[in-house]
C-alpha cells in the first residue's frame, strides 16, 4: 500500500491510504487522489524506507508533522531543543548513557536537564 501525506500550509492534515494499483508511481497516486475529488497537496510518504523515488523524506509523515519541501519534522517537542542537520530535535545536553527502560528518564523543560524517573 502507497501512504500519502495531505499538506496544508506546510504541515501534515491527514495521511491516506492508496492501493499499490492506483499508485505505481507518487506521480499515478496523486492524480488517483485528485480523481476522488481530494484536492490540495499531496505527498508520498513510506513507513519501509522512508525514501520515495530516491529522494530522503525523513520519516513517515505524521499529522502535525511539517513538510518543508523535502522531507517530514516531527513537532518541536519542547521550546529549547533545537534541530539537527539531520531534521531530528535535539535536547540542549544529550540524554544520559544509562537511560533505558529499566532506567528511564524524561526531559525537564524547566530545570534544561534531565531527571530520573
Amino acid at each position: 500500500m502507497a501512504h500519502f501525506a495531505q499538506i496544508i500550509d506546510g504541515l501534515v492534515a491527514q495521511v491516506i491510504v492508496v492501493h499499490n494499483n492506483d499508485a505505481p508511481t507518487e506521480t499515478d497516486g496523486k492524480a488517483f487522489i485528485a480523481s476522488l475529488g481530494f484536492a490540495g497537496e499531496w505527498v508520498q510518504t513510506s513507513y519501509n524506507n522512508n525514501s520515495i523515488n530516491g529522494a530522503s523524506r525523513g520519516k513517515y509523515a505524521g499529522v502535525g508533522d511539517t513538510w518543508n519541501g523535502t522531507v517530514f519534522i516531527s513537532p518541536q517537542p519542547y521550546p529549547s531543543w533545537t534541530l539537527d542537520a539531520n531534521h531530528k530535535w535535539q535536547p540542549p545536553t544529550p540524554k544520559p548513557v544509562d537511560a533505558s527502560f529499566e532506567n528511564p528518564y524524561r526531559w525537564s523543560e524547566e530545570d534544561q536537564e534531565w531527571v530520573a524517573i
